[in-house]
């Protein structure tokens, strides 16, 4: 790794070399540094954007990966990751599934069929959990951590059961923070006790 601090004692209480070179070349350093950090909050963000993964796979994997990151930041970069394609999926994706399952392509085809299956199941899980309350539901659904539950999950069924925008984005917020919250206390406890830290 790029130790700026002994670069920095090296090269300041050199009399060889002159300070002016010294502060040229500081700017370098530091964007050196800032470079490799934006790398790690990069890889946070877009595993926490990939479907199925989302943010339940990124924060377990910042934090086994030790990749220096706070907690805090872990867990705000996940989030933003996790929400940025919701009303994208809220908005397009049920239109896109519905003109791909018309498609001649075949594995296109099973894919869109597969997926608005999967939206619905899981809209009619939402509508049997909560015959009034279905966006306290949603927000259960999305903030219980366990297999095919999710943002991109509960988005789809949102969509598909045609829910409002506003209270949808809401629930799916407090969703995602809620097992965000969840995992990244998980994880922490689970790799402290196996790596004793």
């Amino acid at each position: 790794m790029y130790d700026l601090k002994l670069l920095l004692s090296k090269t300041l209480y050199n009399k060889n070399i002159p300070k002016t070179y010294i502060i040229a070349r500081l700017p370098g350093y530091f964007l050196w540094y800032n470079k490799s950090m934006i790398w790690k909050i990069l890889l946070v963000l877009l595993v926490s954007m990939v479907p199925l993964i989302e943010l339940r796979g990124a924060i377990p994997i910042a934090i086994g990966m030790d990749l220096g990151l706070p907690e805090w930041a872990v867990l705000i970069i996940a989030l933003i990751g996790n929400l940025i394609p919701v009303p994208i999926i809220y908005l397009f994706a049920r239109k896109v599934l519905e003109w791909g399952e018309k498609s001649r392509w075949k594995p296109f085809k099973n894919f869109c069929i597969f997926c608005l299956e999967k939206g619905k199941k899981a809209g009619d899980k939402l509508l049997k959990k909560a015959k009034s309350g279905v966006y306290f539901a949603l927000f259960l659904f999305v903030a219980i951590p366990i297999p095919g539950t999710g943002a991109w999950t509960g988005t789809l069924a949102a969509s598909i059961l045609d829910l409002d925008f506003k209270k949808s984005m809401v629930a799916i917020l407090a969703g995602v923070l809620t097992a965000g919250v969840i995992m990244l206390l998980a994880s922490l406890g689970l790799f402290r006790v196996i790596f004793g830290g």
